[in-house]
């Protein structure tokens, strides 16, 4: 395992992450959890040297937390990060054209939910609270600003970081120029190159740390979805693969099937293309079995992607913009 800076925070985390939505199952996400094998999961990534793994009080309503917070106390020897999100209050994925601060963010909301996740995890301090969802245009309010700056003062949390809505990686760019944010989480991938526009320029600029998620869209970067692929009816991914998505992201994926080097996957093709970027501090992939973290894990290992092969992965961009089902 290989290990990068996350930004100014100077902590060395493994380039290889954890994603915890996925495992932590619950309402409104991924179906197929299986929380006998979560704990054996973790365990093996620690074990290949992991050691940040990202999570939020909505995957499975508290359940990831407890879950990360019980894989902390089973390796007290190992210095593992956390980060974890705070749910906007009105539970919009991303907010609306019209929703204020208050509607999202209150002052008391912020306090609420740092201490739930203080109480999931069962530690005293969260490496990096983020907010789960973000809309520029609250970036000089002050009540979220005073609400983090009084956390870090009372040494609850350390770095402050924004999840950025999907397809919109400039959306923080204020929130930055306010000097409070530490980390960027951004959706990143061989289809989603944008952030390498503006973003990636600006964190490498201000020493901002940059965590890669959904390195495989959902799952048609795993080149395992079909054009007659479903899912349980309680299952997000009826939302994003629905028929304006699903056909276009097997026929992209098919093409770029094509181009994938002899002797390697589709996602460790997908990985290594987003470690090629020296602004990535790190990738988190969702993981629920032992096979996926072992071969996803072992990524770090290998060599970079050569010259010839990114340029021809950067014919697959797909740069879209938000839409209803795109949340």
């Amino acid at each position: 395992m290989r290990y990068r800076r996350l930004g100014r925070l100077g902590w060395e985390v493994s380039e290889v992450g954890y994603g915890m939505w996925g495992i932590g199952g619950g309402p409104g996400g991924f179906t197929g959890w299986d929380y006998d094998a979560a704990p054996g999961c973790l365990d093996e990534a620690v074990e290949l040297g992991c050691n940040f793994f990202d999570t939020a009080w909505v995957y499975g309503r508290g359940i990831s937390e407890q879950l990360l917070g019980a894989l902390l106390r089973r390796h007290p020897d190992r210095r593992l990060y956390v980060g974890t999100k705070i749910p906007p209050k009105n539970r919009e994925w991303p907010p609306k054209p019209d929703d204020r601060l208050d509607d999202v963010y209150p002052t008391d909301h912020i306090r609420e939910y740092t201490q739930r996740s203080l109480d999931n995890l069962g530690v005293s301090r969260i490496d990096l609270l983020q907010f789960h969802v973000w809309e520029d245009r609250w970036a000089t309010e002050e009540r979220w600003q005073e609400a983090i700056t009084q956390l870090k003062r009372e040494g609850l949390v350390d770095g402050v970081g924004i999840s950025v809505n999907r397809w919109e990686p400039t959306n923080c760019m204020a929130a930055l120029d306010t000097g409070l944010i530490d980390v960027i989480q951004a959706i990143y991938n061989i289809f989603d190159q944008a952030p390498e526009d503006d973003l990636f320029l600006r964190a490498q600029r201000d020493d901002i740390g940059i965590i890669a998620r959904v390195p495989f869209d959902e799952g048609s970067l795993t080149g395992t979805l079909t054009a007659d692929s479903t899912w349980p009816p309680e299952d997000w991914r009826n939302t994003y693969f629905g028929p304006e998505n699903l056909l276009p992201s097997v026929e992209r994926a098919e093409r770029l099937a094509a181009d994938l080097p002899d002797g390697m996957t589709m996602p460790e093709l997908a990985l290594r293309f987003i470690l090629h970027h020296s602004a990535v501090s790190t990738v988190i992939p969702g993981m629920r079995r032992l096979a996926h973290v072992r071969a996803n894990m072992a990524v770090s290992d290998r060599t970079p992607l050569e010259e010839k092969q990114l340029t021809r992965l950067r014919d697959h961009r797909w740069d879209r913009t938000p839409t209803w089902w795109s949340q």
